[in-house]
């Protein structure tokens, strides 16, 4: 028996950052894009670089090992360079692998994360393994033997399985949390609300919810100010779109405004902890599974655990790598302590 069990990718992750990157704006009627670019047909010097284990099923099941709970892991990797390095980042981690997936016929996910001088990041991703796990992969006994299933964001192929697990878990009566991506989120609405019907706990970030929901956010007008609001009124029929059964939990995040969450009753809002910002890959994988694991520590106090994801998430932006910066559960609340102003807000 394990106190929770991840499935989500592995990869290695190579960080290069570089003076030579520019961030490009580009703004439409409806919206502003940014794209990271560098001078074409040039030989770009890198600053900086490193190297560090990755992947949601990764960075999850190391920051609720650090959180102290009992942790197994399902990922799947080849037999390969990349995977030697996956294996051996779990080295005294005390986190159980025997439910890892490991093909010699596929190769292990890999990406390039380019980093900006902003702290923000384009990643280029070889999915690989990640993207090929399937039903007969699973060890499902292992599901059935662990308190919660947490499920990463999944690629490919492997979006397909998502339906049977989060299934087989709530029939067996496993709390589940599902962190949507993008992937199972292009599957369509009615795919992927069977899954949340059979998750606890939803977490998805405020453009992930809009593709879900098909509900965009409008901007500003000179007769409504959207933004001078807690929480956007389109964030909140985000809200009441994805929430599709009673004792459940959506959470939306929305970069540098915070994150929300609701429970069918009340809405909560809570501001990001401010501090450095190095690298922001592998922040909302430590903000979601904090947020998971604090309500347990809570006592399901909903804006409390929005505050521990939060200051977790600060942890791990401000260090390369997506789990270097990771706080144990006694460490966010000294933080928390220490800085007695920081807190939420509760919206009707």
């Amino acid at each position: 028996m394990c106190d929770v069990i991840t499935i989500g990718s592995a990869t290695m992750d190579v960080f290069v950052e570089s003076d030579d990157a520019n961030i490009v704006s580009v703004y439409t009627k409806n919206k502003k894009s940014e794209f990271m670019s560098y001078p074409y047909g040039a030989k770009v010097e890198i600053t900086d670089f490193a190297s560090n284990v990755g992947g949601g099923g990764v960075n999850t099941a190391m920051n609720f090992s650090n959180l102290g709970l009992k942790t197994s892991a399902i990922f799947k990797i080849g037999d390969d360079i990349y995977s030697e390095g996956v294996l051996d980042s779990f080295k005294g981690k005390n986190i159980d692998l025997s439910n890892i997936i490991q093909n010699p016929s596929v190769s292990t996910g890999f990406s390039i994360i380019l980093v900006s001088f902003q702290g923000d990041r384009t990643v280029l991703a070889h999915r690989g393994a990640n993207a090929m796990i399937k039903k007969s992969d699973i060890n499902f006994d292992a599901i059935k033997n662990a308190k919660l299933l947490y499920i990463a964001p999944m690629n490919g192929d492997s979006t397909k399985v998502l339906d049977d697990i989060a299934t087989f878990a709530a029939e067996n009566n496993i709390y589940v949390c599902f962190n949507a991506g993008s992937s199972s989120i292009k599957r369509g609405f009615n795919y992927l609300k069977k899954i949340i019907a059979n998750s606890s706990i939803v977490v998805m970030n405020k453009e992930e919810a809009s593709m879900a929901t098909q509900i965009q956010v409008r901007p500003d007008t000179s007769k409504e100010k959207f933004s001078e609001e807690l929480i956007h009124p389109d964030v909140k029929e985000m809200f009441y779109k994805l929430k599709v059964r009673d004792s459940q939990i959506i959470v939306i995040t929305d970069g540098g405004r915070g994150a929300y969450a609701y429970n069918g009753k009340m809405f909560y809002q809570c501001p990001i902890f401010e501090g450095p910002v190095v690298s922001t890959l592998g922040a909302g994988d430590a903000f979601a599974s904090t947020f998971c694991a604090a309500l347990g520590r809570t006592k399901n106090d909903i804006g409390r655990s929005l505050m521990y994801a939060s200051v977790n998430s600060a942890g791990v932006v401000s260090a390369f790598g997506a789990t270097q910066g990771l706080k144990t559960f006694e460490e966010i609340e000294k933080t928390l302590t220490e800085n007695p102003d920081y807190s939420y807000r509760e919206v009707k």
